[in-house]
């Protein structure tokens, strides 16, 4: 079965999002502190199916915390974030699994497995969510999901250590993508490379994303890649959404915030 054949019969049995009109992701006035640390302080955001937004900010503006409140891996303060509709707020932890098994998630640095090859890696989600699986069908589905991501079957066999950073990120990629997710979450994916690595990862994620037409949250530092990714930005600073829009948007601002990341970004 080809990816295309598993996205199909994925749509048919209703594990994809169809309902357009109700957001993918939805966060609305999201606080969360840390101790006497207030790290979000009232953020509003959303994303529908088909559509990439970019989160921008400075170190420590807490991108990465909201992202780890979307998968549930830290609750809020106060606020309410929705999965498809789906309040996530005090959900028992098999139903709060169930929705995670809809969101890809790639780390900062691709979190692979030191001890695991790569195809090892990809597989693993298949091991715990899908054991009805065959070794078989599991080893061509890690294939197929390699070759997705620009991988080669020679490299199945090697370790993270043995592999590019570059190479890394497509690994964590594809192992994001392995339970077919309406949702994808991607924690700087071009953090730590060269210019000619990030976008070759840039023009995967585009591909991706046509091909896929998953809901996508991308947080990250790298301006350059947000522009050519993602169809909306959102710039914080100090827990806040200071403006969101698409990168003209940006530009065209007159918040002297604005003005000066993109001047220094």
């Amino acid at each position: 079965m080809n990816l295309a054949t598993t996205y199909d019969s994925a749509m048919k049995q209703g594990r994809v999002q169809q309902d357009a009109t109700v957001p993918a992701v939805a966060v609305e006035d999201l606080h969360k502190s840390f101790g006497s640390l207030r790290v979000l302080s009232g953020i509003s955001l959303s994303v529908s199916r088909g559509e990439t937004l970019a989160v921008l900010g400075r170190s420590g503006t807490g991108k990465s915390v909201l992202l780890r409140l979307i998968i549930g891996l830290v609750e809020p303060d106060s606020g309410s974030i929705h999965i498809n509709g789906q309040d996530i707020a005090g959900l028992a932890l098999d139903r709060m699994g169930e929705i995670r098994k809809k969101m890809g998630f790639l780390f900062q640095h691709a979190a692979l497995y030191d001890s695991l090859t790569v195809a090892e890696n990809v597989a693993f989600p298949l091991t715990h969510h899908r054991r009805e699986m065959s070794r078989s069908e599991r080893a061509d589905w890690v294939g197929q999901l390699l070759a997705e991501v620009g991988l080669e079957s020679g490299d199945l066999e090697k370790m993270p250590s043995d592999i590019s950073g570059g190479m890394q990120k497509r690994v964590g990629l594809a192992r994001a993508l392995t339970l077919e997710p309406e949702i994808l979450l991607l924690d700087e994916p071009t953090a730590g490379l060269d210019p000619i690595s990030s976008g070759e990862i840039n023009e995967l994620i585009l591909k991706l994303q046509r091909e896929r037409q998953m809901a996508s949250i991308v947080v990250t530092h790298d301006l350059h890649s947000a522009r050519t990714i993602a169809d909306r930005l959102a710039l914080l600073s100090e827990g806040n959404v200071v403006i969101e829009g698409t990168f003209k948007d940006l530009q065209r601002s007159d918040i002297e915030f604005v003005k000066k990341f993109l001047e220094l970004s």
